[in-house]
């Protein structure tokens, strides 16, 4: 199998983040109940008549911009012809002959350390289909049409993938420009963001390419890598045993890791595209294109240089705290307030990803505020609590978000930093730990670890662990 290499190439689909459908004023919001979020437009009825929304196409440059692709200055939409129970009209309304955007591409790391980049063939506006309810008990099929002219852009890639670790980090990539730019949340689970892989195999060193098949109902990074391994095993075993791969589409059962043949993958010509005759082309001037490129956001790669020169910040933190916007924009908000830039990264790193993790939350999950953080943070840089307080109170402004301050008052949280009292309480612990003392007077540092524990107990975990130490190595 290692005589072969994969030659891969994405269809990803990309829901936009407006308020309402791309050619219609219904609400574009996910989980809205069934067929409620709908109107003559977006459900097909004869005489409607499409008005593009503005948003859309202004979220369809910026991307293009963002991906080094050339504008088109005069594009037009074209209907795309098939039927199919969620298709209301019969018929898409998208983009064949001029798309909005062509001829980019996204730089991606590769495993040996380089970099390489991945060509955009084109990036097209379009509408999305509704979605089929299947009830298997009945037998029936149901159809909801709130996602039915929701707002999509198509992101086709030229061939340029050799491996799953490739598509993943070019998905990324995509992930995290499409975010940062607010054009959508490209949430996976949802169907924000959704990948087809178009894949095919031929031996190594030769140019021609092979057979391509079309995988879809992709919805996790870690389903498209499975499904790409297992689709390269496919074709490689048909090849060897002499068969031919059929060029179609297949659809991927996560769950069952196995995939199976949906229908014979059709071109454009299967389609009957034809101007769209109800959509005026869309002339966009150079002024207007002008405002989109000065209202670009900063984007992650920008934000990885300015972190390491502005809050002198590793590069391995900056990696982490980029790879979500919310988390960036958390930290610069809370580095605004405390100017603990340090600080804050550990916080967020260490606790804010450990409680992530164990409450199954995303990473652009954050509950909690900026303003809340920097307050904990600056009651432990005053000595008011100590680190182990500071990770309770943590766990509790991470799950309702409350005021530290407030919280350490009321529970009576901070450091003991009586040194009369904590005297009293060391002299105690020495006098019960005579082999602790001994072995440090020895040199054992570490013997005192045993002292400070009793006097964290004692205390209830309130005492000052740097006035604890420099006390009882005083008194010793």
């Amino acid at each position: 199998m290692s005589d072969y290499e994969m030659v891969i190439g994405l269809e990803v689909h990309v829901e936009l983040a407006t308020e309402t459908k791309i050619f219609c004023g219904c609400s574009t919001r996910f989980g809205g109940a069934v067929n409620s979020h709908t109107c003559p437009v977006c459900t097909g009825m004869p005489g409607s008549l499409p008005v593009l929304n503005k948003k859309v196409l202004e979220y369809a440059v910026a991307v293009g911009l963002a991906t080094n692709c050339d504008i088109t200055r005069f594009s037009k939409f074209d209907r795309k012809n098939y039927f199919y129970p969620d298709n209301p009209q019969n018929y898409q309304i998208s983009q064949l002959y001029l798309p909005i955007c062509r001829n980019g591409y996204v730089e991606i790391d590769t495993a040996d350390g380089g970099t390489k980049q991945i060509r955009i063939h084109e990036i097209h506006m379009e509408e999305d289909a509704g979605k089929l309810i299947h009830d298997d008990w009945n037998n029936t099929s149901l159809v909801d049409f709130n996602r039915s002219g929701v707002p999509l852009i198509e992101i086709v890639s030229e061939p340029d993938m050799r491996s799953a670790e490739e598509v993943i980090a070019y998905l990324d990539k995509l992930r995290l420009i499409i975010q940062y730019l607010g054009a959508s949340d490209c949430k996976l689970n949802e169907g924000s963001m959704r990948a087809d892989v178009n894949l095919s195999i031929r031996k190594k060193g030769e140019t021609t390419f092979g057979t391509r098949t079309e995988t879809k109902n992709l919805n996790s990074f870690k389903a498209i890598a499975r499904a790409i391994e297992h689709e390269k095993n496919r074709q490689i075993d048909l090849i060897e045993s002499g068969e031919a791969v059929i060029q179609e589409t297949r659809r991927w059962n996560d769950d069952k890791e196995i995939s199976y043949a949906m229908r014979s993958k059709e071109d454009a010509q299967d389609y009957r595209y034809f101007p769209e005759p109800d959509l005026v082309p869309i002339v966009i001037s150079e002024e207007w294109l002008a405002e989109i490129k000065k209202a670009q956001p900063e984007l992650r790669s920008e934000k990885l240089e300015r972190y390491e020169e502005e809050y002198k910040i590793p590069r391995y933190d900056a990696e982490i705290l980029t790879a979500s916007k919310k988390m960036a924009d958390v930290f610069e908000a809370t580095c605004a307030l405390c100017n603990k830039p340090k600080k804050v990264s550990n916080w967020l790193m260490v606790e804010t990803l450990r409680l992530q993790k164990e409450k199954g939350l995303e990473q652009d999950e954050i509950p909690f505020s900026p303003e809340n953080l920097a307050k904990l943070i600056n009651l432990v840089e005053a000595g008011t609590i100590n680190s182990t307080v500071a990770k309770e109170v943590f766990e509790e402004i991470f799950a309702k978000d409350i005021d530290p301050e407030a919280y350490v008052e009321e529970k009576g949280l901070k450091s003991e930093n009586d040194a009369d009292a904590l005297k009293e309480i060391l002299a105690k612990a020495i006098e019960a730990n005579p082999k602790a003392v001994e072995d440090y007077r020895g040199g054992k540092e570490k013997a005192l670890g045993a002292i400070v524990g009793q006097v964290m107990k004692e205390t209830k975990g309130k005492a000052n662990p740097g006035m604890v130490n420099q006390m009882l190595k005083e008194m010793l």
